[in-house]
C-alpha cells in the first residue's frame, strides 16, 4: 500500500486506486496525492467522502515515501503545479468551448442541406458523410473537455453538458466513456490497469517487456510478426463501428444506466428522422455506418499515435509524474494539429494535468519541457505523420521481438 506523510509526521495507509488520494491525518490535516489533486476541481466536497477508505495509521519510524518513487520530481512538480494555478492556467475560456460547439453544430446542419439542397448521388451523400465524421470526431473530443471537467467550475455543469454532448450528439454514454478513461489516466500504458491496452495479447502484442514475455512464455493467440500489417484491417476501421456499437448498449443496459440510455436515445431518433426521409432506410444505414468508418480511422490514429510507440509494461508502482510521462509523448504544434486532434497533440500535459483547458496547454508545455530537462527525461514531440508511422514501426518491433522470444528464448 501507499505511503504518505500527514504534517502532523503520522504517515497513512490508503488504497491505491484513482480517486482514493486524499488523506485526512490528525486534527484536520489533509495530504493530497498527486493523482487526487489532479482529477478532481472540487477537491473539498471530494474530502468528505474519503475517510471510509482509511486503513490504519503508519508509526512515526516507517518511511512515507517509496523507494520506487523519484522524491526530487515528485516535489518539483508540485511546485510546478502551484506555479501553474497562480498562472489561471486551470481556468477555462467559456467562448473558446462555445466556440468549439457552435462550429460542431454549424456542420451537422451543412451536412443535412448537402443532401437536402444538392440530392442523395453519390457526391453529395460522399460530402455529407465527410461532414457528419467531423461533427462525432470534433464531438469527440469536446465531450472529452467536459469529461476531464475542465470547462466549468463545478462538477455538476460539466457533468450536465458532458451528458447533452455524448449523448445527445454522439450517441455514447458518459458513464462509459468516465468508467475507461479514468483508469487509462491513473494507470497510462499499465497492464491490466490501462483498459486502452486491453488489446494485448489477444490481437496484439505491446511493448517491448510485455512483447518478450509473451514469446518467452510460449503463447500466441495471434501471428504478431504481422501485426503491423492486420492493423490496418482490424485497428482503425473496425473498432467503433464493429465492437463499440454494440458495447456501448451492453455497458449501460448491464449496469443500468437508464438516464444514458435516454440521452443515447435522443441522439438515434434525431439522426433517424433527419436523414430517413431524404435517404430511406437501407440509404441511412449506409450513411450511418459510413460516418462510423471514417470517425474510427480518425480516431484511433489520434488516439494511438501518443501512447502505443511509448512504453508499456506491468505497474511498476513509480510516482505520478514519471508514470505519465513513459507513457505519453506529443506532436507538433500547429493549427491543423490542434484542431485535428483536438488538441490531444499535447498529450503529455494533457495527462499530468487533465483538468486543465486545451487552450492553455502550449502556455504550461515550456514549463513541462525544463522539468524534464532538468531531470534528464525525454520530452518526446514529432511531427504528425511521424506519430502515425511510429504506431505502424512499434508494431512491427513489439511483434519481431515477440517471434524471437518464441523461437529462442
Amino acid at each position: 500500500m501507499p505511503r504518505v506523510k500527514t504534517s502532523t509526521g503520522m504517515g497513512q495507509h490508503w488504497p491505491e486506486t484513482p480517486s482514493a488520494c486524499l488523506c485526512p491525518g490528525r486534527n484536520g490535516a489533509i495530504v493530497r496525492k498527486d493523482p487526487f489533486v489532479a482529477f478532481h476541481i472540487n477537491k473539498g466536497l471530494v474530502g468528505k467522502y474519503m475517510n471510509s477508505l482509511l486503513i490504519g495509521e503508519l508509526s512515526p519510524e516507517q518511511p512515507s515515501f517509496e523507494p520506487t518513487k523519484n522524491k526530487e520530481l515528485t516535489h518539483e512538480f508540485r511546485e510546478l503545479r502551484a506555479t501553474v494555478e497562480r498562472m489561471g492556467l486551470m481556468k477555462s475560456n467559456p467562448v473558446f468551448f462555445l466556440l468549439c460547439l457552435l462550429h460542431i453544430l454549424l456542420l451537422d446542419v451543412a451536412a443535412w442541406l448537402t443532401l437536402w439542397l444538392l440530392g442523395t448521388s453519390f457526391v453529395p451523400f460522399l460530402l455529407c458523410s465527410v461532414l457528419l465524421s467531423i461533427v462525432q470526431v470534433q464531438a469527440g473530443w469536446l465531450q472529452h473537455d467536459f469529461g476531464h471537467l475542465s470547462v466549468f467550475g463545478t462538477s455538476k455543469w460539466n457533468h450536465l453538458i458532458h451528458h447533452f454532448v455524448i449523448g445527445h450528439l454522439k450517441g455514447a454514454p458518459a458513464s462509459w466513456w468516465n468508467h475507461l478513461h479514468f483508469q487509462h489516466h491513473a494507470k497510462p500504458n499499465c497492464f491490466r490497469k490501462d483498459p486502452d491496452i486491453n488489446m494485448h495479447p489477444f490481437f496484439f502484442a505491446l511493448g517491448k517487456v510485455l512483447s518478450v514475455e509473451l514469446g518467452k512464455q510460449k503463447k500466441k493467440y495471434m501471428p504478431y510478426n504481422h501485426q503491423h500489417k492486420y492493423f490496418f484491417l482490424i485497428g482503425p476501421p473496425a473498432l467503433l463501428p464493429v465492437y463499440f456499437q454494440w458495447y456501448i448498449f451492453y455497458f449501460v443496459i448491464k449496469r443500468k444506466k437508464w438516464v444514458d440510455l435516454a440521452w443515447m436515445i435522443t441522439f438515434y431518433v434525431r439522426i433517424f428522422f433527419t436523414y430517413v426521409p431524404l435517404l430511406g432506410l437501407k440509404g441511412f444505414l449506409g450513411l450511418f455506418f459510413m460516418v462510423r468508418f471514417l470517425e474510427s480511422n480518425w480516431f484511433v490514429w489520434v488516439t494511438q499515435m501518443n501512447h502505443i510507440p511509448m512504453h508499456i509494461d506491468h505497474d511498476r508502482n513509480m510516482d505520478w509524474v514519471s508514470t505519465q510521462l513513459q507513457a505519453t509523448c506529443n506532436v507538433h504544434k500547429s493549427a491543423f494539429n490542434d484542431w485535428f486532434s483536438g488538441h490531444l497533440n499535447f498529450q503529455i500535459e494533457h495527462h499530468l494535468f487533465p483538468t486543465m483547458p486545451r487552450h492553455n496547454y502550449y502556455k504550461v508545455a515550456p514549463l513541462v519541457q525544463s522539468l524534464c530537462a532538468k531531470h534528464g527525461i525525454k520530452y518526446q514531440s514529432k511531427p504528425l505523420l511521424s506519430a502515425f508511422a511510429d504506431i505502424v514501426h512499434s508494431l512491427k518491433e513489439s511483434g519481431q521481438l515477440w517471434l524471437d522470444a518464441y523461437l529462442h528464448q
